[in-house]
């Protein structure tokens, strides 16, 4: 946080108080920060009591406010990805209740996203990212889950690819097999799979988005309900554990992805370890209706805090 005041009151201890005493004085404690919260500027007051958190017998104290734990934690978080209560409560000797009220604390304050079982970082905020944006990030991984995702389509599939790179990936792979049938409505898809002359292909028309260089809106909707689809290859701009939801970047591509689960057997959704650190705008399905959710190992630790119903959905490539 950046301080802009910060000072302290000492109360003296009461000449009644008995000497060693482990009633311990109170700080006063004002501190008025300055934050970006979603594109916008903020002003949070934190004025609260706090007492020293340990006393010595030599009479020495040390202090440990809820400032400063809270600033540590937001520290924490540009390291790791996700900070579950057990940790904070052993790292910083405080209670379960204490760690929750400080991750309530820094929500509000907008610097982080609090998830089941702890918190995430929120300083990044995915809406709909180019593909030139989405292709440079995390190739590896996107790789690796592509290459879980592909051998869980058969052979004889009807396959439907919704657009982005990481089902890109996955288009790339299954070009050689065969008999599979592909729907999508991704342009750079559609060119990958005519280029390599792909057994059959259905081009999925409507509005163009540059964006993200997919065909959407209400005609696209229309084609895509007139087929019987055996697996859909789903991206996803951000995924939320504690709520359990799956979203993506506009309500135009929400509305398209819906239309996308409706026909399909089987949802199998490709997303990297960065999509559970972002927060996005428009949910497109709950995460116990898909059938998978394939994910790399730097979600790893995320998603062993999801209840056991949701941690069944995710495979973890490697």
């Amino acid at each position: 946080m950046n301080e802009i005041a910060h000072w302290q009151d000492w109360r003296k201890n009461s000449s009644r108080m008995p000497r060693n005493s482990a009633f311990l004085p109170f700080t006063h404690q004002v501190v008025v920060t300055k934050h970006s919260y979603h594109g916008g500027l903020t002003t949070k007051l934190f004025a609260r009591y706090e007492r020293y958190t340990s006393f010595q017998r030599t009479g020495n104290a040390v202090l440990n406010t809820a400032e400063d734990r809270q600033e540590k934690i937001v520290d924490l978080l540009r390291e790791e990805l996700f900070l579950d209560i057990k940790t904070l409560t052993k790292r910083f000797d405080i209670s379960v209740a204490t760690a929750r009220r400080d991750l309530v604390e820094l929500e509000e304050a907008g610097l982080l996203r609090r998830t089941h079982g702890g918190a995430v970082s929120m300083s990044q905020v995915a809406y709909d990212p180019t593909n030139e944006t989405r292709a440079v990030s995390q190739r590896a991984e996107k790789r690796a889950i592509a290459e879980a995702a592909a051998a869980m389509i058969s052979d004889g599939d009807v396959v439907l690819l919704d657009a982005g790179t990481t089902a890109l990936e996955v288009a790339k792979l299954l070009v050689g097999r065969k008999r599979l049938t592909f729907i999508t409505n991704g342009a750079d898809i559609i060119a990958e799979l005519i280029r390599h002359d792909a057994s059959s292909v259905y081009a999925v028309g409507g509005e163009f988005a540059e964006i993200n260089r997919s065909f959407r809106g209400p005609l696209a909707e229309h084609f895509i309900r007139q087929f019987n689809v055996d697996k859909l290859i789903l991206n996803a701009a951000s995924i939320d554990l504690g709520r359990g939801l799956i979203f993506t970047g506009s309500p135009v591509n929400a509305s398209i992805q819906k239309a996308m689960i409706e026909v399909s057997s089987r949802t199998i959704v490709v997303a990297d370890h960065t999509k559970f650190t972002k927060s996005s705008f428009s949910v497109t399905a709950k995460i116990e209706d898909v059938g998978t959710i394939v994910t790399d190992v730097g979600a790893k630790a995320i998603i062993e805090s999801a209840p056991e119903k949701l941690r069944r959905k995710f495979v973890i490539a490697s």
